[in-house]
This record gives C-alpha cells, sequence and structure tokens, in this order.
C-alpha cells in the first residue's frame, strides 16, 4: 500500500530527497496548467506582457507553493513524509505574501475585479487545502472552480478589468480540463494506494501526463499566435 508520493511521474528520479521533495510538492505539470489557465484570460482580452507575467507569478506562487503546501499540511496521510510543519507555513505564508502583493498592486492601480476573485480564490486556496469546515469545500466542484475557472477570469481582470466572451469560453474549456484532471487524478492515486497492476493505474497516469501537457502546449502556441 502506497502512503508516500515519491514515485510519482512528476517527482524528479534524481538529486537528494530534499531535492526530490521540493520539486514534487510543486505539482509543476498541474501548477503548469493553472498558470496557462491565468495566462490564456490574459490572452482572451488585449494584453500587455508586465501583466501576462504578473498573473503567470501570482498563480505559480498562489497554487504551486502555497496551495501545495497547505495540502501538505491539511492531509491527514502525509504523502510527502514528516516535512517540518514549520518549513510548511513558511513556505505557505511566503508565497502568499507574494501573491497578495501582485494581486493588490493591480488591483487599486487598475483592475478592481481582481478584489472579489481574489476574494473567492483565498476562500478555496484555504478551505480547500486544509479541508476546513469538516472538508466540506474539498471536493471536485471546488477545484473544478478554484484551479479551473476563476485562473482565466483573473487573468482577463488584470489587462482590461473586465470579462470578455472569450474569457467564458476559455474558462468552460479550462473548467472542462480541471474536471478531467481532479476526476482521473483521484481514480489514479485510488488505484495506485492499493498497489494496483502497472497496466490499471498507467492508463491513468497517461491521461494525467497528455491533460497538462496538452494544456501548457496550447497556450504557449497561443501566445506565440498572439504576440506575433
Amino acid at each position: 500500500m502506497q502512503e508516500d508520493r515519491l514515485s510519482e511521474w512528476f517527482v524528479p528520479k534524481f538529486g537528494s530527497l530534499n531535492f526530490r521533495l521540493s520539486i514534487g510538492i510543486l505539482f509543476l505539470p498541474y501548477t503548469g496548467m493553472v498558470v496557462s489557465f491565468a495566462i490564456l484570460g490574459s490572452l482572451s482580452v488585449d494584453f500587455s506582457l508586465d501583466r501576462l507575467a504578473s498573473i503567470g507569478l501570482l498563480y505559480f506562487f498562489a497554487i504551486g507553493i502555497s496551495a501545495h503546501c497547505l495540502d501538505a499540511l491539511g492531509s491527514k496521510k502525509k504523502p510527502w513524509g514528516d516535512i517540518s510543519h514549520q518549513k510548511l507555513w513558511s513556505a505557505a505564508i511566503i508565497s502568499l505574501i507574494i501573491s497578495f502583493s501582485i494581486g493588490l498592486y493591480y488591483a487599486f492601480l487598475d483592475s478592481w475585479l481582481l478584489f472579489p476573485i481574489g476574494a473567492i480564490e483565498v476562500f478555496f486556496l484555504l478551505a480547500y487545502n486544509l479541508e476546513l469546515f469538516h472538508g466540506k469545500f474539498h471536493n471536485n466542484v471546488s477545484f473544478v472552480i478554484s484551479w479551473g475557472i476563476l485562473p482565466v477570469f483573473a487573468g482577463a481582470a488584470i489587462q482590461s478589468n473586465a470579462i470578455s466572451v472569450e474569457t467564458i469560453v476559455f474558462s468552460a474549456i479550462a473548467g472542462a480540463a480541471s474536471y478531467v484532471l481532479i476526476i482521473t487524478s483521484k481514480k489514479y492515486k485510488k488505484l495506485k494506494h492499493q498497489n494496483a497492476d502497472l497496466k490499471s493505474y498507467y492508463k491513468k497516469e497517461v491521461i494525467l501526463k497528455c491533460t497538462s501537457s496538452v494544456v501548457i502546449f496550447s497556450t504557449v502556441c497561443f501566445f506565440i499566435l498572439r504576440y506575433l
């Protein structure tokens, strides 16, 4: 029965244990998806590169680092082993401060829509990952909203303080991709936890790899097309 996640496909097979843990806990393919959704939101309206980079960094720190550290803290199974709670809290708080600084700067500057979007994101970030309210919000709907739909809205808001029709279309696509990811991920983790045969969970692993890769690659291509 697998208890830790060091054998996951997104964890490096080389380097020291601390290095592998540090990279693994970031869930880089999934973090890349969320950052891509935020960038797609920016690309759905007239955009500037500095704001596009800013929203990408905001979500990298908020989701890639803070949310995943909080998830490790909120999990009863300690999927990453006995990592110091002090280190996890420190990384989560520092990353949130950086994210807040970026978001508040643009919200006060000219993108007030970031205020409600950010407030909802913070709620889900804490409620989902720390499993607050008896885990009531630790579900697929919360995941799809906070990791799929809202990043697209935030990406558009930081650029134009508006939500376009194209933004809504991209948010629907992001929501669908997030749903596929979370459903497949849960089945994948269950099979790995049960020590199922390789063939059983490898199909799920392929879906996870393809979903994250397609989203990231498509975002890069769309950016190139919009920027040229």
